[in-house]
């Protein structure tokens, strides 16, 4: 019988994408979830904690294949620490984790975060393959719909952002979880770039919003990483094939006109 493959993260935004595509791959696919669960649908859930290394060693017990979604602002270094540990003792054969684009080069806690854990990944003995991938469009829906709420939008200068749809990030983990340990691969980012400006107004084109939007330095070493453009993938990249504007129509029912 074929070994399930390890799913972290596997009830959140990304994971509840590629579940169903393993499962529609024929693969049986084993969830670690720090609440108890039912199996359904070929799937079966392991309850256990990564940050508090519980129920770890039992959720890769013959495992192959380990797909590292499990994420959050803070704990990822120590998540991916306790992960490999384990994966290594069960003699897991590939470990694919899901990283961010620039996370050596933006100086902000998250993606510190983020290469400390690749690091871990890498230095773990567990063959490995790191995809890194841009900011998520519901990530950005979400930021620009909270400063939204203000009377009057910030539009961070210089801050451009190259969103990729959860779903094309999806689909490329499914075929490098298939595939043999690659290492770092080419990065996945959106098909294009857009400054901040642009992603408020479409928004508000999008959702029938009027908000006025106040210009703003972005100061200190973040401010300077992302004027430098230090956040995009620009050479040497692979590009997810739905846009912001597509993910906009989805979500409101309409395209933004400036893009009509």
């Amino acid at each position: 019988m074929t070994s399930p493959i390890l799913v972290t993260g596997g009830t959140g935004t990304l994971g509840s994408l590629v579940v169903p595509l393993l499962r529609d791959a024929g693969r049986p696919v084993r969830v670690l979830t720090r609440s108890a669960r039912e199996p359904r649908d070929g799937v079966e859930f392991v309850t256990g904690d990564l940050r508090a290394d519980e129920g770890v060693d039992r959720a890769v017990e013959g495992v192959e294949t380990v797909l590292h979604l499990a994420g959050g602002r803070k704990g990822d270094e120590d998540v991916a620490r306790n992960l490999v540990r384990a994966a290594k003792a069960a003699g897991v054969r590939h470990l694919v984790y899901i990283s961010v684009i620039a996370a050596d080069a933006v100086p902000l806690g998250y993606f510190r975060q983020k290469f400390a854990a690749e690091r871990i990944v890498a230095e773990s003995g567990v063959p490995w393959t790191t995809l890194r991938a841009a900011q998520f469009h519901g990530f950005v829906l979400t930021a620009v719909r909270g400063m939204a709420k203000m009377p009057v939008m910030p539009a961070p200068r210089g801050v451009r952002w190259q969103p990729v749809d959860a779903r094309d990030v999806a689909e490329r983990l499914v075929e490098l979880a298939f595939g043999a340990p690659a290492g770092m691969v080419p990065d996945l980012a959106g098909p294009r770039v857009y400054d901040m400006a642009e992603l408020e107004r479409d928004y508000l084109r999008a959702s029938g919003k009027r908000r006025p939007l106040l210009p703003v330095g972005m100061p200190g070493k973040a401010g300077r990483a992302y004027k430098a453009g230090n956040n995009l993938a620009l050479d040497g990249v692979e590009f997810g094939r739905r846009t912001w504007e597509d993910f906009l129509a989805e979500e409101f029912g309409a395209r933004p006109a400036r893009h009509a």
